[in-house]
């Protein structure tokens, strides 16, 4: 099931990664166990912020999809079910279906 990711990073412990020079190691790492399809990094309610799109083979994954995050970073970790265009239309032809449309 594809799913988004969104760790916001903990100022504090993001300051320290800055400064040490460990920020890129440490943000490597865990792309480098997602493989997200898409990776987009930004300020959202005035905190850094990753929003990682990638595949979650299993619900068993879950632990493991945030452990990076609150471990290295202190983030606040929500993972959510996401479409794309191609789901979206899927799914909405097969609510029609089931209600009766054409």
């Amino acid at each position: 099931m594809r799913v988004m990711l969104k760790a916001t990073l903990d100022t504090e412990k993001a300051n320290e990664l800055i400064r040490s020079g460990k920020m890129p190691e440490a943000m490597k790492g865990a792309l480098d166990q997602l493989k997200p399809e898409a990776a987009y990094f930004g300020p959202l309610g005035g905190r850094r912020t990753a929003l990682l799109v990638f595949d979650m083979a299993d619900s068993s994954d879950l632990p493991a999809s945030g452990e990076p995050f609150f471990t290295q970073f202190n983030a606040e970790v929500e993972v959510f079910p996401i479409m794309n265009g191609e789901d979206l239309e899927k799914g909405l032809t097969q609510i029609g279906r089931s209600a009766g449309f054409s």
